[in-house]
């Protein structure tokens, strides 16, 4: 029992530094772009974690876990940032919220059984559409929508279910939408932003408990969430965020938004290629 608990520690400390290194490359281009640090982490997650034992049936869910966990708290950073600029109009994230809560936690339910393979290439799909709409600056449309009861419980369900299935923080889904309705681009973002928690705290809830048995789980896992690879993300995410943000404000973001999209669509392409 000692003997394997320290191998353990071993791999862990091994690993923990490179954890660190994608919080901060996560954190700094959603500062950067906008863009959910999910769209980096959850490939990567799943090129490094089978080195950390977890097993290739798990490898895509438990990448998708961890990433829709280190959310809650980059989106309280954001919340607090936009909330102190007035740019959250919470009467339309309450309106969301609770249909983003239901989808968000039917999305987890429905990652559970699909396999590695099926995961890999819904996330390369979205990486591939991503990467277009980033490098072309596709707009939406000039028509409009109403935000009523209806609309608000359909596109919160299907935001919150996609966003917790891929184990992302919903962005590159409800802004497009918001802005369709008629949204302001500060507001959306920042009405976005918000959105993000409820997406992850529900998702990160229903991924705890359908993994809470699992054995093949490795040590410091709770549920489908394996704890070192959060808490290093995490730690450096929070801190690179700001900084990101920053550098939007003085680096040339369209041009470095079309080598994002290039890097976005060679690991959309990496990933189908081996689903």
């Amino acid at each position: 029992m000692g003997s394997h608990y320290n191998e353990a520690l071993k791999s862990v400390s091994a690993f923990f530094f490179l954890y660190l290194l994608l919080g901060a490359t996560a954190g700094l281009l959603a500062g950067l772009f906008g863009i959910g640090g999910g769209v980096v982490l959850v490939p990567f997650l799943a090129w490094i974690y089978p080195d950390q034992g977890i097993p290739g049936n798990l490898v895509m869910l438990v990448a998708i876990a961890t990433s829709l966990a280190t959310i809650i708290f980059t989106s309280l950073a954001s919340i607090s940032a936009h909330h102190r600029l007035g740019a959250i109009r919470w009467e339309i994230v309450l309106r969301l919220a609770p249909a983003i809560l239901v989808g968000s936690l039917a999305g987890s339910l429905l990652t559970q059984h699909l396999d590695s393979s099926a995961l890999r290439t819904i996330f390369g799909i979205f990486l591939t559409m991503v990467s277009i709409q980033t490098g072309f600056q596709i707009k939406p449309g000039k028509q409009t929508l109403v935000l009523g009861k209806r609309l608000a419980a359909l596109a919160g369900t299907v935001i919150g279910g996609c966003s917790s299935l891929l184990g992302i923080g919903g962005g590159t889904l409800t802004v497009p939408f918001l802005l369709k309705c008629r949204q302001p681009i500060r507001n959306a973002v920042a009405i976005s932003s918000a959105c993000g928690l409820p997406i992850a705290v529900s998702g990160t809830i229903g991924y705890v408990i359908l993994g809470w048995n699992e054995p093949q789980m490795p040590a410091w896992s709770l549920g489908y969430i394996y704890g070192p690879a959060f808490a290093g993300i995490v730690t450096s995410s929070i801190v690179f965020a700001p900084i990101g943000a920053s550098l939007a404000h003085r680096l040339p973001t369209s041009r470095l938004k079309r080598l994002f999209a290039v890097f976005l669509f060679i690991t959309g392409c990496k990933l189908l290629a081996h689903s």
